[in-house]
């Protein structure tokens, strides 16, 4: 028998420990290296090779309808097995359906409200998930509510806590309590809605500005938190303007036809939760960009 089998043998272990860690963030600086070629034109621009998600189980909030329905959609045609949480069973059956008529792999239904939903429902979720599938992959934090759009000295204080628990503090919550699953993935992926507001706060838009600064922040803090000790990932995606129900409620005078539809910015969707995005982390995608 070889005595090269475990190269660790005859190192204590202390020495086993700094050599892992050295080799893990030696891995981890590769990965950062390779990722500053790629700027957000080339996420943009991605054109997904086919079954590029295969073999990943990604979890969709908001998978009822809108792009969280589109993304769902579209992870199951490139080989993923989706799991749709939203707060409306009918509609997460509906998407259920169009996922097996296409012969994609069975998804499964998860539904939470998550305005009212708490930590402890969310553990109890994680370990479903641990339990019934075994592995998750990657998370797109997709549900979401506008609120009215009013200034803030005017803001009703019962809608401003709403707002933010649905798009703030239930995402922090179920990242939370997902991240033990995350961080068995060999590249665990968690991708973050956010909005231009987040990034450039603007004058009536209130909590939802308000919570998409918050989430920006929370991408930024996990990225920090765990770049040098996981191979996790945190980034957020601003889709910008698409014909969506949330866009026509914020502009309400606004030709829907003039905006692309959430089928046409997936690139960027797939992009964050595939391979190709290994060593991304901690940016803000602007899918449409302003000139």
């Amino acid at each position: 028998m070889s005595d090269n089998i475990n190269p660790l043998a005859n190192l204590s272990e202390n020495q086993s420990a700094d050599n892992i860690a050295n080799h893990l963030k030696s891995h981890q600086t590769e990965l950062q290296s390779s990722a500053t070629e790629l700027n957000h034109d080339d996420i943009r621009d991605f054109v997904p090779p086919k079954n590029c998600l295969d073999g990943k189980t990604i979890l969709v909030t908001g998978a009822g309808d809108g792009i969280g329905r589109v993304a769902a959609l579209t992870y199951a045609r490139y080989g993923a097995t989706v799991l749709l949480l939203g707060r409306t069973s009918s509609k997460l059956e509906y998407v259920y359906d169009e996922i097996e008529s296409f012969g994609g792999k069975q998804p499964a239904m998860l539904p939470m409200n998550l305005e009212g939903a708490t930590y402890a429902e969310m553990q109890k979720l994680a370990n479903l998930i641990h339990r019934e599938v075994g592995q998750l992959d990657g998370i797109l934090h997709n549900a979401g509510m506008l609120g009215p759009l009013t200034p803030l000295e005017m803001y009703d204080v019962d809608m401003f806590a709403q707002v933010m628990k649905i798009n703030f503090t239930a995402t922090f919550m179920l990242t939370q309590a997902l991240l033990p699953l995350l961080k068995d993935a060999p590249h665990g992926s968690i991708v973050f809605t956010s909005s231009s507001v987040g990034t450039h706060p603007r004058a009536f838009w209130g909590a939802y500005a308000l919570s998409k600064q918050a989430v920006e922040g929370m991408s930024d803090i996990f990225t920090q938190e765990t770049q040098n000790t996981t191979n996790l990932r945190f980034n957020c995606i601003n889709p910008g303007g698409t014909r969506t129900n949330m866009r026509a409620h914020a502009f309400p005078g606004e030709n829907p036809m003039s905006l692309k539809t959430p089928e046409d910015i997936m690139g960027g969707y797939v992009f964050l939760m595939s391979d190709e995005s290994i060593g991304v982390r901690g940016q803000v995608v602007e899918l449409q960009p302003k000139d």
